[in-house]
C-alpha cells in the first residue's frame, strides 16, 4: 500500500467523488447550447444590419486589441488557484455572446417602449437608467450560472473577480464590435480611431470594474452557509455595479467636460481601488494556501518545502521548470496538476474550517489528496521536493 511521506495510506484518499451528470445538469447544458445558438444569431443579425460585414469585421479586429491587456490582467489574479479553462472560456463567451445579445434586445426594446409612451428621444435616459440595469443583470446572470456549475470550486472573492472580469471583458468585446463598426460607417477611419481610443484605450477596464462589484458580492456570499450576508452581499454588489455603470454613462452623455470630470473623479479612483483589491485578494489567497496546506504538512501529506513552493507564484514557476528538467513535458504536466490540486485542496480546507463540511466535501478532499500523491509519483517518485 503506497503512502505519502509520513502520511496516511493512500487507500484512505483514493475514493473519487461520483461524477455522474444528473438530469438537471444535462438540461442546463442543453439550455446553454440553445441559448448560445440563439444569441449568436441575434448578434450576427445585429452586426449585419447595423454595420455590414466589412465594418463589422473591422470592428471585430479593433475590439480584440484591448483583450490583450484585460484578459491577462484577470488571469494574473488567477495564478495561484487556477480555475478550469473550460469555465474561463464559458465566462468570456457568456459576456461576448449571451450578455451582449440580451442587452441589445432588452435595451432596444425598452427604449422603443419609452419613446412610444413619451414621444421623446430616450437615448440619454436609456444610457443612464436602462442600460446599467440590463447589462449588469445580464452579466451577473452569467456569474450565477458559473457558480451553479462550479459550486465546489468557486471559493470566494478571487474567483468572483476573475469570472466577473472575464464575463465583462467578453461583453465589452461584443459591444465594441458594434460601436466600432458603426463609427467607421458614420465617420470613416477618424471615427473608428476616436471610438477605439475612448473605449479601448481610455476605458478598457470600465465594464470589468463594474461587474467585479457583483463578483465580489457573490464571492463573499459563498463563504457564508447561512445568515443574511449570504443573500445581501450579491444584491449589494450588483447595486454598486449598476450605480457605477450609471455614473460612467452619465459622464459620457454630459459632453467632453463631463466625461473628463467623470473619468478623473470616478474611473481613475475606482481603477486604483480595483488594483489594490486584486493585489490584496491574491496575497490573501497565498496566505490561505500556506496556512491550510501547513495542516496537511503536519499530518505528513506534504513536505514543508512543498508548502513554501505552493504559496509562491515564482516558486511554482521554478518548480515547473525543475520538473521539466528532470522528466520533460510529462513531468511538468504532473507538476501543474499537483499545484492545481494542492490549491483546490487548500481552498476546500478553508471552507471546511468555516463549517462547510458534508460527505461530498470529504470525498472531494480525499480525491484531491489522491491526485496530489499520484502526480508527485510522476515527477519525483517517492522523493519530496
Amino acid at each position: 500500500m503506497s503512502r505519502s511521506p509520513g502520511g496516511p495510506p493512500l487507500s484512505m484518499a483514493a475514493a473519487v467523488p461520483p461524477r455522474r451528470m444528473t438530469l438537471r445538469r444535462w438540461l442546463m447544458v442543453g439550455l446553454l447550447i440553445i441559448g448560445f445558438g440563439l444569441c449568436s444569431l441575434v448578434l450576427l443579425g445585429a452586426v449585419g444590419i447595423s454595420t455590414g460585414v466589412g465594418a463589422g469585421l473591422l470592428g471585430l479586429v479593433f475590439a480584440a486589441l484591448p483583450l490583450g491587456v484585460v484578459v491577462p490582467a484577470f488571469l494574473w489574479i488567477d495564478r495561484l488557484e487556477s480555475e478550469p479553462r473550460r469555465m474561463l472560456v464559458l465566462a468570456f463567451a457568456w459576456g461576448a455572446v449571451v450578455a451582449t445579445a440580451v442587452a441589445l434586445v432588452a435595451n432596444t426594446g425598452t427604449m422603443a417602449i419609452i419613446a412610444g409612451a413619451t414621444g421623446t428621444d430616450p437615448t440619454s435616459l436609456g444610457a443612464v437608467v436602462v442600460a446599467p440595469v440590463v447589462e449588469e443583470s445580464a452579466k451577473g446572470l452569467g456569474l450565477l450560472v458559473i457558480l451553479w456549475l462550479q459550486r465546489r470550486e468557486f471559493d470566494g472573492v478571487v474567483d468572483g473577480l476573475v469570472y466577473a472580469g472575464l464575463v465583462a471583458g467578453g461583453f465589452a468585446f461584443g459591444e465594441n464590435i458594434l460601436y466600432l463598426g458603426r463609427a467607421f460607417n458614420e465617420a470613416g477611419g477618424a471615427g473608428l480611431v476616436a471610438t477605439f481610443v475612448l473605449r479601448g484605450v481610455v476605458g478598457p477596464f470600465a465594464h470589468p470594474i463594474f461587474t467585479c462589484c457583483t463578483g465580489v458580492g457573490i464571492g463573499v456570499a459563498v463563504y457564508r452557509r447561512r445568515g443574511p450576508l449570504r443573500l445581501v452581499a450579491p444584491v449589494v454588489g450588483w447595486a454598486v455595479a449598476v450605480a457605477l455603470h450609471a455614473a460612467w454613462n452619465l459622464s459620457a452623455v454630459a459632453g467632453l467636460e463631463g466625461f473628463l470630470t467623470g473619468y478623473v473623479l470616478l474611473q481613475v479612483p475606482f481603477f486604483a481601488a480595483f488594483v489594490a483589491l486584486a493585489v490584496w485578494a491574491r496575497r490573501r489567497e497565498a496566505r490561505i494556501i500556506s496556512v491550510e496546506l501547513t495542516r496537511y504538512a503536519r499530518a505528513g501529506w506534504l513536505a514543508p518545502t512543498e508548502v513554501a513552493m505552493l504559496s509562491s507564484v515564482p516558486a511554482r514557476r521554478q518548480a515547473r521548470e525543475w520538473a521539466r528538467g528532470i522528466g520533460g513535458r510529462r513531468s511538468q504536466a504532473a507538476m501543474d496538476r499537483f499545484q492545481d490540486a494542492a490549491s483546490d485542496l487548500a481552498m476546500l480546507r478553508h471552507r471546511m474550517e468555516l463549517g462547510d463540511v458534508d460527505d461530498g466535501v470529504l470525498a472531494l478532499e480525499r480525491h484531491l489528496l489522491a491526485t496530489m500523491m499520484e502526480c508527485r509519483s510522476q515527477f519525483v517518485g517517492s522523493r519530496a521536493l
